[in-house]
C-alpha cells in the first residue's frame, strides 16, 4: 500500500478485526497511516454466497475511504 500510495494510487486495506493491533503497529513502525475497512473474522471458513455478501456491505465504505483520499 505504501508503494501505491507513494506514486499517488489511492489504496484502502480490507482485512479482518483480528488485524487491527497488528496494522496499527505495522502503521505506527512504517511511519504511514493507510485507510482500512474492517470486517468481521474469519473469512477463510465462509462460503463464496456469504463473501459476496461481505463484499456488497462493505463496497460503499471502501468506495467512499478511495474517493476521500483524492
Amino acid at each position: 500500500m505504501l508503494n501505491l500510495e507513494s506514486r499517488g494510487i489511492p489504496t484502502v486495506g480490507v482485512a479482518t478485526t483480528e488485524f487491527v493491533e497488528a496494522a496499527a503497529v505495522q502503521s505506527r513502525d512504517l511511519g504511514f497511516d493507510p485507510a482500512y475497512i474492517w470486517v468481521p473474522h474469519p473469512i477463510q471458513d465462509r462460503t463464496d454466497e456469504e463473501l459476496h455478501a461481505l463484499a456488497e456491505q462493505h463496497v460503499d465504505e471502501i468506495l467512499e475511504a478511495l474517493i476521500d483520499q483524492e
